[in-house]
């Protein structure tokens, strides 16, 4: 069994301790004592080394895990060590006080969600760059969010007391969320604001938690989600936003401030200038049709369909979709377009040429033994090389060239 030292000081990071067990790689070591925290709650698990008794080379721990009645240490390399032997633990501090800003931070933020806007904490996740709470809500205004984060940042400021109790579960009254368990239970409080169930580290006072920001919100089935960052992680965040926008506006040779209604203006000239694209290539790809057309129904005047072959070495079929539909809206027309890379194939046809494109096609890639679809008007499809394309093609042009 393991005495569990960061229930009794969170702030604790040196310890010493006795080998218990190890398993059979020599990688898992079960110690009488640890401060180092466990995966649990949503918590991150800590980092650091143990130093063997007697050893000039200390043990990185890159993982700690609760299996119940004891904690595993995960080295990152096989130890071996004989049971019983000594060893000085030591805590990464700078993770262990980001997780606990995040964690307090986060009892914070549930509390103050509940009392401004009654939306109750459904989970919580810690990574290791944000942080997010699930509310059970079915919206927030932005209106809403600034109101929390000025409250909870004004509560930092106030530097409320954080303490931690344990007392019988069936006597432990106000509670932010009631608990399941039975028992002993230990609850950290924030004076005057909350009450929770957890056994997870934290600050002593709210002052420790840092500046606050909470950032996207999300809709997530019928709650919704906030991503926060506390502490160290908040004031980084907010110079990469910054330096972001620094960034940005240097490149459109525009202050800060004026950066969001330049974005909106080159927006809408963006935007018009995309619409003008769209119809000088819809003009292109009609005067293109007409004139691949003429010199098709020049070739064959007599032929039962007008039919012309676009061959391309590379790009996508939906940059030639355009001059395919403008083609295929000529009298008795078949346009059938080509890619060498990626191999594949396009018909589109009129419907007065007496040929169904999804037919047409299905057939020449049954030949070749590729897949595709469409309807009698336009179809495409792919093929699994260039000699597959050619055999494709080949059957194609076997049903258009005239007898």
């Amino acid at each position: 069994m393991t005495e569990r030292l960061y229930y009794e000081d969170s702030y604790l990071t040196r310890f010493d301790a006795t080998l218990l067990d190890r398993d059979d790689s020599g990688r898992r070591l079960y110690l009488d004592r640890s401060a180092f925290y466990p995966t649990s709650g949503g918590q991150q698990f800590d980092l650091g080394r143990l130093q063997p008794e007697g050893m000039p080379r200390s043990l990185n721990v890159v993982d700690v895990v609760d299996e119940g009645e004891r904690i595993a240490h995960v080295l990152d390399a096989p130890a071996d060590l004989p049971s019983g032997i000594r060893l000085m633990g030591a805590v990464d501090w700078p993770r262990r006080f980001d997780h606990m800003q995040q964690h307090s931070g986060q009892h914070l933020l549930s509390a103050v969600f509940q009392e401004l806007t009654g939306s109750a904490t459904l989970s919580v996740h810690f990574g290791a760059d944000t942080s997010t709470v699930d509310l059970d809500a079915a919206g927030l205004t932005p209106e809403q969010l600034r109101s929390v984060e000025e409250r909870a940042n004004a509560l930092v400021f106030e530097d409320r007391e954080l303490s931690v109790s344990v007392e019988d579960a069936a006597v432990a009254t106000g509670l932010r969320k009631a608990s399941a368990r039975s028992g002993a239970l230990r609850i950290v409080s924030i004076a005057g604001l909350d009450r929770s169930a957890c056994g997870g580290t934290h600050v002593r006072r709210t002052g420790e938690i840092g500046p606050i920001l909470l950032r996207k919100l999300d809709r997530v089935r019928k709650s919704v989600r906030v991503e926060f960052v506390c502490g160290g992680r908040a004031t980084r965040r907010a110079r990469a936003d910054y330096e972001l926008l620094s960034r940005s506006s240097a490149l459109l040779s525009t202050g800060i401030d004026e950066l969001p209604g330049l974005i909106e203006a080159r927006g809408s000239e963006l935007q018009l200038a995309l619409k003008r694209q769209r119809e000088l290539q819809q003009q292109l790809d009609e005067y293109r049709a007409r004139e691949l057309h003429a010199a098709a129904l020049a070739r064959s005047p007599g032929a039962a369909q007008v039919w012309t072959l676009e061959r391309r070495s590379g790009g996508a079929l939906q940059d030639l979709r355009g001059l395919a539909q403008q083609y295929a809206a000529l009298p008795r027309a078949v346009f059938v377009a080509a890619l060498e890379q990626p191999p594949a194939l396009l018909i589109a046809s009129s419907e007065d040429s007496a040929i169904d494109s999804s037919l047409l096609l299905r057939g020449a890639l049954a030949v070749a033994g590729g897949r595709g679809g469409g309807n009698a008007r336009l179809a495409q499809g792919s093929v699994p090389s260039v000699t597959a394309l050619e055999q494709a093609l080949s059957a194609v042009t076997a049903q258009l060239e005239p007898e």
